[in-house]
């Protein structure tokens, strides 16, 4: 089985900074992609940033400038540094990875997600 654990979630005023992360554990192979995804209420939910194992990113460009997405591999993490957070940016963040997991011989590949950390963004 694995896991995706997301901390550092809360609240914060307009400007102010925030660095969410996500650890994955359990059976894991290897990871490929993992990425933040967002979702406010009454929106759909959509990507913020991703990175490959190699430190490729890309960026939602409404946060382009303002956030910063890194990974430790060693440690199955994955990071977004958010800094002058704006209300719009109010949402749950969603962790996902891309994890190939190999049991008894037989190599899967799978979209994992997170249960998700409210980042709020308010004075």
């Amino acid at each position: 089985q694995v896991q995706l654990v997301e901390s550092g979630g809360g609240l914060v005023q307009p400007g102010g900074s925030l660095r969410i992360a996500c650890a994955a554990s359990g059976s894991i192979f290897s990871i490929n992609a993992m990425g933040w995804y967002r979702q406010a209420p009454g929106k759909q939910r959509e990507l913020v940033a991703a990175i490959t194992p190699g430190g490729s990113t890309n960026y939602a460009d409404s946060v382009k400038g303002r956030f910063t997405i890194s990974r430790d591999n060693a440690k199955n993490t994955v990071y977004l540094q958010m800094n002058s957070l704006k209300p719009e940016d109010t949402a749950v963040y969603y962790c996902n990875a891309d994890i190939n997991t190999l049991d008894s011989g037989v190599m899967r590949r799978q979209s994992y997600w997170g249960q998700g950390t409210q980042v709020t963004v308010s004075s």
